[in-house]
């Protein structure tokens, strides 16, 4: 509330909100504003610790960055108070500042009261009468014109900056729907995606829960981020559009109510801010677009057939190399296999297993001095290993080994082979000479059962999770083998090289290498062999002297290729 007699006055009356102190606060500077247009005016400026006077522009400390602590401009605070209680006449400024109660645009001159301020010295930035623009500011040399002149130019500048910021808001606001548009179509395609593997899921609830759980998780890192990306744009423009909201009300005071010298300067500041603001780039609607169309490249594709253990995959990544390190020992690498708290092991036969996380650094060093021909790990994670005279041994998690014999047979008896352990820790032990496999129990001794390889040499072999079934690597391609050693599926391509390995949920992945060129390709197939998709093609290597590779798939999800001298990371990306 506040007489005319007070709007009229610059003494008693803030210069941003230009009705009578409310709780005044003083700026080093010594202006003095109403403490709450002192926080709104903080709210736009970027560092809240330091607050820039409107009227001088000079900046003043805020304890804590908040404008209650500054100081109280106690005389005026009380001058103010009984101005309110002494004069009768009240009219509410709401209604001066809606146009309901007219108010005289001249003021009278304060050393010619008979005369209106009818004058604008641009010099000074403040109305003043025609004598005293004649006897004092023409001879000092200042630049006059007409008050209402003035006044029209402040309105009309007032009135551009309120439709520019209209403008901007409508330009924001349309890029908040688009953000929202998107947000909700990448919703929904995840949600589809998670009713396309829960439907799937039903058919294999008995042998997929774990790989459900698996697809979900990722479906769901997937949606995080797509959600988060989108969040930070929508955070960032709400923002926006409140900056230039608290902006547009600090500089509209001023197109009903004449403005004197202190609220002239502060005026002109804040609309130079506001101008300034309203300046900058329109937010891109390409950004969240982008978002879109990266979630739009993810698909899932189920496996055809209901017995397969796979639910299926998500498609739409691409493969890249993630880390590529040369081994410690070179020409030397003989397996590798995925070991326990999602490490990678890597065996030499010139001594010692290597251990790599998923980001290709090297872990751990163990066994320096055995040469390692094949590692398998059981599900306590005790290791068995065998070494090239086709000896195994039994370590414990911390590498010690244990007192256990294996009767295996001898390399001039059995030749080298492979190594692999199933589900129930049985341990399957290959020779490529007698094309034969033995199978073990942890506590050692003769083998519990052999199984004949219809003919073929089992370099490399893999079990499943879900049953007896077996991938084997022969020079004549990928073979599975059942139970009892009967050949069911063959994978063969004329002039490369076959490498296989089971994965985590019992699908087969094949690395076709081209030695001589050093080209590698990596494709997924089904436990009986049916293409499922490629990962990998013709991925340049670094050429070795020996053509013996391994692959296998970390716990995590990553692809590790190795040859004799470098172990190669393959990463979703």
């Amino acid at each position: 509330m506040a007489t005319f007699h007070q709007i009229s006055s610059q003494n008693l009356e803030c210069p941003i909100c230009l009705t009578l102190f409310n709780q005044p606060k003083s700026l080093t500077c010594s202006h003095t504003f109403c403490k709450g247009c002192l926080e709104r005016v903080s709210q736009t400026q970027p560092n809240q610790q330091t607050i820039t006077c409107p009227v001088c522009r000079k900046g003043t400390p805020v304890p804590s960055g908040d404008v209650s602590k500054l100081q109280t401009n106690v005389p005026l605070n009380s001058l103010v108070d009984e101005v309110k209680t002494k004069n009768p006449t009240l009219v509410p400024v709401s209604e001066v500042l809606s146009g309901k109660v007219p108010l005289r645009r001249r003021r009278k001159c304060k050393t010619h009261p008979s005369v209106d301020e009818d004058c604008y010295c641009i010099h000074c930035r403040e109305n003043i009468c025609s004598t005293c623009g004649m006897l004092e500011h023409l001879q000092a040399g200042h630049q006059l014109e007409k008050a209402a002149v003035h006044e029209e130019k402040v309105m009309k500048n007032i009135k551009e900056l309120q439709e520019w910021a209209k403008l901007k808001k409508t330009t924001i606001e349309n890029h908040i729907d688009c953000i929202e548009t998107q947000h909700n179509e990448i919703t929904n395609m995840m949600r589809k995606l998670d009713d396309d593997i829960d439907k799937t899921y039903e058919e294999y609830i008995q042998l997929l829960t774990d790989r459900r759980e698996a697809m979900k998780c990722q479906v769901q890192r997937l949606s995080e981020k797509f959600e988060k990306e989108l969040q930070t744009m929508k955070e960032e423009s709400r923002q926006t559009v409140s900056h230039v909201n608290a902006m547009e009300e600090l500089v509209t005071n001023g197109v009903k109510v004449p403005l004197e010298r202190d609220a002239l300067f502060a005026h002109d500041t804040l609309c130079e801010n506001l101008k300034s603001f309203l300046k900058r780039d329109d937010p891109y609607d390409q950004s969240p677009r982008t978002v879109t169309e990266r979630a739009k490249m993810i698909s899932f594709r189920r496996y055809g057939k209901v017995n397969e253990l796979c639910l299926g995959e998500l498609e739409g990544f691409m493969w890249n190399v993630k880390a590529d390190i040369e081994l410690p020992r070179r020409d030397s690498m003989n397996c590798m296999t995925r070991a326990p708290d999602g490490m990678m092991a890597v065996g030499s036969w010139k001594g010692g297993i290597y251990l790599f996380s998923p980001d290709g650094e090297l872990q751990q060093t163990v066994l320096k001095d055995v040469g390692v021909l094949r590692i398998g790990f059981l599900s306590d994670g005790q290791s068995v290993v065998r070494d090239e005279k086709n000896k195994m041994s039994l370590y414990t998690p911390q590498w010690e080994k244990l007192d256990v014999t294996f009767e295996t047979m001898s390399a001039d008896e059995g030749g080298s082979g492979g190594l692999t352990v199933d589900r129930d820790n049985n341990i399957y032990v290959s020779y490529r000479k007698s094309k034969k496999i033995q199978v073990f129990t942890p506590q050692g001794g003769k083998a519990v059962r052999e199984v004949m390889c219809d003919g073929y040499e089992p370099q490399q072999i893999f079990s499943f999770q879900s049953n007896e079934k077996l991938i084997m690597r022969d020079v004549s391609g990928v073979v599975c083998l059942d139970g009892k050693g009967k050949k069911e599926n063959v994978l063969e391509k004329e002039g490369v090289s076959d490498w296989p390995a089971v994965c985590r949920d019992d699908s087969v992945i094949v690395a076709w290498v081209k030695h001589e060129e050093g080209l590698v390709s990596i494709d997924r197939y089904t436990r009986d062999l049916e293409h499922v998709h490629n990962i990998v093609t013709d991925f340049k290597i670094q050429h070795s002297e020996r053509g013996w590779y391994y692959l296998q798939e970390f716990e995590s999800g990553e692809i590790a290729v190795c040859t004799s001298d470098i172990l190669y990371i393959f990463d979703a990306i």
